[in-house]
This record gives structure tokens, C-alpha cells and sequence, in this order.
């Protein structure tokens, strides 16, 4: 019997139970989120969210479901738990990142509830490493009140549009200004820096933009500190969303393409810093 298909021993009830067949399918959604050490895992039937925050400002969402794992079981409506992702991510990287070829590290994490620590069972070429981390009760997490019905603008770009523009703007400046808007400049991306202003304007008929769904013209402006982190999920994605709502809050949707082809996603929120009148642009 393949090790990540292994039963739990006879009598034992977990409260989460999981298995992969290549730990990296979860290690790489994990890296995509690890801005700061905590993370708080909930688990549901439909599969894993793992959130990080910082400053109140921001919040990074990895999502992996159900179906991404060879065996998921949740025995309650859903299970909570705050843990060190540096040390898991260190876990489930116990043999190294890069495996040999034709060679994936098998994983089974079980949790049997609170109080409890969440084990990993990880098995690679034969060898088998237990750990066990520490969790602890989760803080409450920020409500962003983001919902598909408050959206105003949207659109979806191909991420390497997105990777080009990160490359080209000014990252001395303190701020991101990002303008949306049904009339030109459709979508536009400036930057305030040591070398001046710098724009860079992508077209509604763009090859890159995959959907253009803008009802008004917004311009806000993102502290580039905040969004930094958010350049590891950009990196593994093949197309992001970026959404606002009425008060300017930034909704980034990268769609994750793993090694087996299966998607995942990883979702950030980011607060306006300010909104810009027409007066000052």
C-alpha cells in the first residue's frame, strides 16, 4: 500500500486527515503566502485555506481543495488552528526542494483537534521523517466584505503582462497608483520614484487581457510594501484577477497551474492607501 494511502492505526479519529502524493503541490501555494510566520489554516469539506496578515492592511488567502489531495477528510463542519509557517514550510521541505527526478516526497497530515499539535508523515525513497508543530487558537481574521456583488471594475490579464509591468515601473516608489476605467487608459499602472512618474497602459484589446468588465473610472493608489509579497504568487501563476470595489479595496486572484496540472489559487486583498480626486491627477 502506497505510504501516503496508509490508514490512521485502528482507533484513532482525527479531526483533519490528509494525503498527497508530492508535498511540493502544497509547499510552493505555501511559499506564495509566507510574508510573515503565522498562518492560520481553516479546513473544510470543499478543502484547506491558509491565511496570513499583516498590519491590518493585507491578507493572503491560499487556496487548495479538496480534490488536489489523494485523501481529505474533515470530521466537523470545519477545523481552525494558527501555526509557524516557517516551520512547516521547513517540514515539508525536510529532503530538500528540488527532488530527483521521477522522485516526490509523499505526505500525510493529521491534526486531532484543539489543543493538539498537527503531525506530518513525510516518506521519500523509502526514508520516513515524523514531525509534529505546535498550533495554537487562531486571532480573528479581517473581514474584507469582499463579495462578487460589490465588485465595480474587473479584469483578468495574463500574469506575465503583470511580471513585465513589475519589472519596467519604478519600485523606489512608495505607492502603486492603479486607474480602471471603461475609456482610456482603460488600465494604467503608475509608478512615483526616485527617476519620476512612470505609466504603463494596457489596452481593453490588449493580447494579454483576457477579460474587461469596468463600470467606472477609479483611481487608487496601494503602498508597494504591501503588495511586494504578493509578487511570489505572481510568479507561479499563469492569469491574475484584479478587482475593486466601491471604497478602492484590491482584490489580486492568481490562478496557480501545479506540476500535475491541477489549479489552485491564491487570493490577495490589499486596502487603498488613499483615493485620488481628478484634481490631482
Amino acid at each position: 500500500m502506497p505510504f501516503s494511502a496508509q490508514p490512521p492505526a485502528s482507533g484513532e479519529r482525527y479531526a483533519l486527515s490528509a494525503s498527497l502524493d508530492n508535498a511540493r503541490h502544497l509547499s510552493s501555494l505555501l511559499r506564495a503566502v509566507h510574508f510573515q510566520d503565522y498562518a492560520t489554516c481553516l479546513a473544510t469539506a470543499s478543502g484547506l485555506r491558509v491565511t496570513v496578515e499583516d498590519a491590518k492592511c493585507i491578507q493572503a488567502n491560499a487556496f487548495i481543495q479538496a480534490e488536489i489531495f489523494q485523501e481529505f477528510s474533515v470530521q466537523e463542519e470545519s477545523v481552525m488552528f494558527r501555526i509557524n509557517l516557517s516551520v512547516l514550510l521547513d517540514c515539508l521541505t525536510i529532503f530538500g526542494t528540488s527532488s530527483l527526478p521521477g522522485t516526490s516526497t509523499a505526505l500525510r497530515m493529521c491534526y486531532h483537534g484543539y489543543g493538539y499539535p498537527l503531525m506530518l508523515f513525510l516518506e521519500e525513497g523509502g526514508v520516513v521523517t515524523v514531525c509534529k508543530i505546535n498550533t495554537q487558537e487562531p486571532d480573528e481574521l479581517l473581514d474584507f466584505d469582499f463579495c462578487s456583488t460589490k465588485v465595480v471594475n474587473k479584469i483578468i490579464l495574463q500574469s506575465e503582462g503583470l511580471r513585465e509591468a513589475f519589472a519596467e515601473l519604478d519600485m523606489t516608489s512608495e505607492v502603486l497608483q492603479i486607474t480602471m476605467s471603461p475609456d482610456k487608459p482603460y488600465f494604467r499602472l503608475s509608478t512615483f520614484g526616485n527617476a519620476g512618474s512612470a505609466h504603463l497602459d494596457y489596452p481593453r484589446d490588449s493580447d494579454l487581457m483576457e477579460a474587461f468588465h469596468c463600470n467606472q473610472t477609479q483611481t487608487n493608489r496601494y503602498k508597494i510594501s504591501l503588495l511586494k509579497p504578493s509578487t511570489k504568487a505572481l510568479a507561479l501563476s499563469c492569469k491574475v484577477s484584479i478587482r475593486t470595489d466601491a471604497q478602492g479595496f484590491l482584490s489580486l486572484q492568481y490562478m496557480i497551474r501545479n506540476e500535475d496540472g491541477q489549479i489552485c489559487f491564491v487570493e490577495y486583498y490589499c486596502c487603498p492607501d488613499e483615493n485620488i480626486t481628478e484634481a490631482e491627477l
